[in-house]
C-alpha cells in the first residue's frame, strides 16, 4: 500500500530522452524520494541505474505502458507526470501518447515534457503541497 500523503509521480521518456530523464531524476533525488514513483519499464530501468529509490515499473510504453499511465490518471492514481518525449522521432504508439496527454489535461494533472518544464514544476512551492489541487467541480466544468 502506498502512503497517501505522498505525491504519486510517473517518469516516462522516449528512447533518445531516457538518459536525460535519469540525470534529471538523480539531480532531484531529494524531492523524488518524498514521492511514490512509477515509471514505464525501460525508462524506469535507466533511471534505476542512477537512482537508488523504489520505483514501481509499469509496462514499456510501446507495449501498453503509456496506456497504463493514462488509465492511472483517469483513476486519479497519478498526481504529476514527467514525460520527456522526443518530438523528432515518430513513435509506433503515438495514439497512446496522445491519449495520455489528453487525459492529463482533462484530469488537471500537471505534465512536464522537457527538462526545463520539469525543473520549473518540481521547484514550485506547490509541488510538495499534497493538498493543492483544483476542486472536482472545476474539473467537471471542462467537460
Amino acid at each position: 500500500m502506498l502512503p497517501m500523503d505522498r505525491l504519486s509521480v510517473v517518469l516516462i521518456a522516449h528512447d533518445r530522452c531516457k538518459e536525460e530523464m535519469a540525470q534529471w531524476a538523480a539531480f532531484n533525488r531529494g524531492t523524488l524520494a518524498q514521492c511514490n514513483l512509477f515509471a514505464t519499464a525501460t525508462t524506469g530501468q535507466t533511471v534505476l541505474q542512477h537512482l537508488d529509490l523504489p520505483i514501481t515499473l509499469l509496462l514499456s510504453g510501446p507495449l501498453g505502458g503509456d496506456a497504463q499511465v493514462g488509465a492511472m490518471i483517469a483513476e486519479r492514481r497519478i498526481d504529476v507526470v514527467f514525460f520527456f518525449w522526443d518530438p523528432l522521432t515518430p513513435q509506433p504508439h503515438d495514439v497512446d501518447v496522445k491519449m495520455l496527454l489528453r487525459l492529463a489535461v482533462l484530469h488537471d494533472v500537471p505534465i512536464a515534457c522537457n527538462r526545463r518544464s520539469a525543473d520549473l514544476l518540481i521547484s514550485s512551492p506547490l509541488f510538495s503541497d499534497v493538498g493543492y489541487h483544483r476542486s472536482d467541480a472545476a474539473a467537471v466544468a471542462l467537460s
